[in-house]
């Protein structure tokens, strides 16, 4: 189930490696490594997607990308997954994050609101940075760990109950057959 699963979302790399823009990185596209849907390559992007969604910063796909090719894990995984960040989970992952943060550093907490803006960066920002960032890490960590262990756990599941069905079948096969 999760390798057809993930396959549905899989791109083509011979597809991509024909694109004009993609000729400087045509031998890092067909590392099999990098688009395989196998469990030991997309549980770790699955779970370095997770930890990069957490994080504030944008660009977030870019550095999904380049920790992808480094630990040669499924790039496509990793970068899907940086999205489940978005403009309406972002509020409360922050707020929490600079909560977290906050305690840990034994600040009190000002009130935290989020902004998209230059006035917000030069004012608000330069303050909680340090509690926001040390939550987000703390949060990001144990999100991806988290994740790592239940896809894990789910992906194991999965082919041993596939396994098992297939082993039933051929078993009532050789019966039906004496």
């Amino acid at each position: 189930m999760p390798r057809r699963f993930f396959r549905k979302f899989s791109l083509k790399r011979h597809e991509l490696s024909e694109k004009w823009f993609m000729a400087p990185f045509r031998r890092v596209i067909h590392d099999h490594r990098l688009w395989g849907i196998r469990r030991k390559n997309v549980v770790p992007a699955f779970a370095w997607g997770t930890f990069l969604a957490c994080m504030p910063f944008p660009g977030q796909p870019l550095f999904a990308v380049v920790g992808s090719l480094s630990m040669r894990i499924n790039i496509p995984v990793a970068v899907l997954v940086t999205f489940t960040s978005n403009p309406f989970t972002m509020g409360p992952l922050y707020f929490l994050a600079y909560r977290v943060g906050a305690h840990l550093l034994r600040l009190e907490p000002e009130p935290f609101r989020m902004e998209f803006s230059f006035e917000w960066v030069t004012t608000t920002f330069v303050n909680v940075w340090q509690p926001l960032l040390l939550g987000c890490v703390l949060l990001g960590a144990v999100a991806a760990l988290m994740a790592y262990i239940v896809l894990d756990v789910l992906w194991r599941e999965s082919v041993g109950r596939y396994k098992q069905r297939k082993r039933r079948l051929r078993h009532e096969r050789l019966n039906n057959a004496e």
